[in-house]
């Protein structure tokens, strides 16, 4: 299949959104993103970005607009059911990473599998299998999959959440600026791992960084600093 004949992952239509307060809305460009297609969005610090991925994720929604993923639509749902949602079907890979302190390596990774039971079905064969297949993939060694993530670098984790993310095929993954904390040549080497398993999984990706110089690993760019509208409210 080609990406315009794979499944549509996200619809996102005359989306608006206004935080608490503001005293302006952000419209944002019509957006279709299909499986196994992997989209940079860019743009300045205020144009969006991180408000465009929390609804995606179900965490926000917006004022008006139409957002769906796959055939559900984001809109129509309750709060419980959108984390119900993103728990079956998405990996998110936050800027701060979010792993869990007192949990082991491996058991940060399989986590997502134990508070969802259609995303452990499919993590094949098992759960702890797949979390040791990608971490193996990602560079994480052995001898680490037993520790706290606290004993871990900066890398070391990054990886980790990584691989949680993408543990049970998630059919979306979205990653918030997870490179901002690394060197160049880590960065770099990041990156080619997640846009690899990714399309090992067929898992659409939205990336979101200020860094315009990672584009070109992606297939499509979106800057929002160029199509995102405000609309002043008050």
């Amino acid at each position: 299949m080609t990406a315009s004949q794979d499944p549509i992952i996200v619809q996102a239509r005359d989306l608006a959104f206004q935080w608490p307060g503001a005293d302006h809305c952000l419209h944002f460009p019509d957006l279709r993103l299909h499986a196994n297609e992997h989209l940079f969005l860019r743009g300045p610090s205020g144009s969006g970005k991180s408000t465009l991925l929390s609804m995606l994720a179900g965490l926000s929604l917006p004022e008006r607009g139409e957002l769906r993923l796959q055939d559900t639509a984001l809109t129509g749902l309750s709060r419980r059911a959108r984390d119900r949602l993103r728990a079956d079907r998405l990996g998110v890979i936050f800027q701060q990473f979010n792993l869990v302190p007192y949990l082991s390596v491996i058991d940060n990774v399989t986590l997502p599998c134990r508070l969802s039971k259609p995303r452990a079905g499919r993590a094949t064969p098992s759960p702890e299998t797949e979390a040791r297949h990608l971490l193996a993939a990602l560079d994480v060694t052995e001898d680490l999959w037993q520790r706290p993530v606290t004993r871990l670098s900066v890398g070391q984790q990054q990886r980790v959440a990584c691989a949680r993310a993408l543990i049970g095929r998630p059919i979306l993954v979205l990653a918030d600026e997870p490179t901002s904390a690394l060197d160049a040549d880590n960065r770099d080497r990041f990156l080619q791992l997640l846009i690899s398993q990714c399309r090992a999984s067929g898992a659409a990706l939205v990336f979101v960084s200020h860094d315009a110089s990672l584009a070109d690993a992606f297939d499509r760019t979106l800057d929002l600093g160029e199509t995102v509208r405000t609309e002043t409210t008050a």
